[in-house]
């Protein structure tokens, strides 16, 4: 009889295999980290044979932990970030481009160029996204445009595109030699090109981007089994059960599954996701709305999201840009060494500003500095920027849904930060909730997974597993609150309308 259920998390700066017991507790975990591949101002990129590798690697490392092998793995879940784009052959499995990451800017020519005089809402009403440099639709416009052979080979019906969920999973099932080319509905939502009524691809939206429909993989639901593992894969005949985006995996994970349901996953980015039940709705506040997940042959649950580009990205530029750092741990530290940010905020929109704003001509900026600051008040600043970014999107969530925050459940790796989560529970007014599993994400896809092949048996089975870890409560007055948002919000208007024709 198994024990476990195995996750494969293919994040933005590693690859990670978790195994979870039936509590829904970790067990063991392999990660390894990939290299941040940055060829020129505004672009992103990671090698996906490298993934793929660092995959098979890691998937190894936590059975070994765990002391299972495949016989004691109920079913793998995939998770992963959802707006990289990779293109390769079919036939090879050779990559014909590195993966053009989420965080990638290069694509904004492609934008104005669809946008034209209908606007970046252009497609919204069928699909629920502006259109952006953020989505993969763009990236693989851009690569079949400028990879020299990749339009003729994709038209000719011998490439394929996936996010990384679809290249994990056509590698772990078989590649070249038989490998499922196919996503689910939570990743499709993510490339401007599905009908979120229909769950299909739209043809009219990809011809607009030049896109043939025989690259994109088939979409199926979140929760089903796809196939089996195969060729010398450490978990081969293990059914393949579960795929859910990063963010929706995290929602998933905190058992957050109804309508008014949330959470805020704190990693490369911030990613707040608010349940809308069968609901689509429609955002009027620079929100994204997207698929929540799917459990098989049920109807679609939808969900609206804010997409904060950079947080914890922003401490990692602090370590390695900057060197103000030599460890992500140590910012707290620094942070703490003074009284409060004397001043000085930091705006990271080092890929535009994402939600609410949705401006792609915004670029980084520190503000507010004067002899009086020093590294501890641009680290304490660093870290207020991820709570103020979050706080902004739930001002958008509540005059979207009419629905008043309460508390906030927290996820991801930066939750660890007492310091941050007690200044995001100042700014935000409310509780914050930390659960006893913070490896929410990898959590979602096993469940996921496992509910597709009876390791568990129902919802209310998962949300039984959910506990709280520790709870933050609000300690400055409105006044001060106030006072904050008001310099922060002042500062985002310093980063905007920096880029002009001749600069990235």
């Amino acid at each position: 009889m198994p024990r476990y259920v195995i996750a494969l998390d293919q994040g933005t700066t590693s690859s990670r295999a978790i195994v979870f017991d039936k509590k829904g507790a970790v067990v063991a975990v392999g990660q390894k980290e990939h290299e941040q591949i940055m060829p020129r101002a505004g672009w992103v990129e990671h090698d996906p044979i490298e993934i793929r590798d660092n995959m098979r690697e890691v998937i190894g490392i936590a059975l070994g932990r765990a002391d299972a092998t495949r016989h004691d793995i109920a079913a793998v879940g995939i998770t992963n970030q959802r707006e990289t784009a990779i293109v390769w052959d079919r036939t090879t499995g050779i990559p014909v481009c590195n993966a053009i990451v989420w965080q990638d800017t290069r694509t904004q020519s492609i934008v104005d160029r669809l946008a034209g005089d209908a606007g970046v809402d252009r497609y919204k009403d069928v699909v629920g996204l502006p259109l952006a440099t953020y989505f993969s639709g763009t990236k693989i416009a851009w690569i079949l445009e400028n990879v020299e052979g990749a339009r003729e080979k994709a038209e000719a019906g011998d490439l394929l595109f996936g996010t990384p969920d679809t290249w994990v999973l056509w590698n772990l099932t078989g590649g070249p030699r038989g490998g499922v080319h196919a996503t689910d509905v939570t990743n499709a939502s993510r490339t401007l090109f599905m009908d979120l009524k229909t769950l299909q691809w739209r043809d009219d939206i990809l011809a607009d981007f030049g896109v043939p429909r025989s690259m994109m993989p088939v979409i199926r639901s979140s929760s089903e089994v796809y196939g089996v593992a195969r060729g010398t894969s450490l978990l081969r005949e293990t059914p393949v059960a579960g795929i859910l985006g990063d963010q929706q995996a995290a929602t998933f994970g905190q058992a957050a599954f109804d309508a008014g349901d949330s959470k805020n996953t704190y990693g490369t980015g911030n990613f707040l996701i608010f349940q809308t039940g069968t609901e689509i709705v429609a955002s009027d506040n620079g929100l994204l709305t997207t698929v929540g997940y799917k459990l098989g042959d049920e109807p679609a649950h939808y969900a609206l999201e804010g997409s904060i580009a950079v947080t914890g990205s922003l401490i990692q530029w602090l370590r390695d840009q900057l060197g103000i750092i030599s460890s992500a741990a140590e910012v707290e530290r620094l942070a703490l060494s003074v009284d409060d940010n004397g001043g000085v905020y930091v705006v990271p929109a080092f890929s535009g500003l994402f939600a609410p704003y949705w401006r792609s001509d915004a670029r980084g900026a520190i503000v507010g500095l004067t002899r009086f600051a020093n590294r501890g008040h641009i680290a304490r600043a660093a870290l207020e920027a991820t709570a103020f970014q979050t706080r902004e999107v739930l001002d958008a969530v509540a005059a979207d849904s009419g629905v008043a925050l309460t508390e906030l459940k927290v996820d991801g790796g930066m939750v660890a930060n007492d310091t941050l989560m007690q200044f995001q529970a100042d700014i935000l007014g409310v509780p914050v909730v930390r659960p006893v599993v913070a490896e929410t994400t990898a959590l979602g896809a096993a469940y996921a997974a496992g509910l597709a092949v009876g390791f568990w048996s129902d919802l209310d089975e998962l949300r039984a597993n959910w506990r709280e870890d520790r709870r933050w409560v609000p300690r400055d007055d409105e006044a001060e609150r106030e006072r904050q948002l008001r310099l922060w919000r002042k500062a985002v208007t310093k980063s905007m309308d920096w880029v002009d024709a001749d600069v990235v």
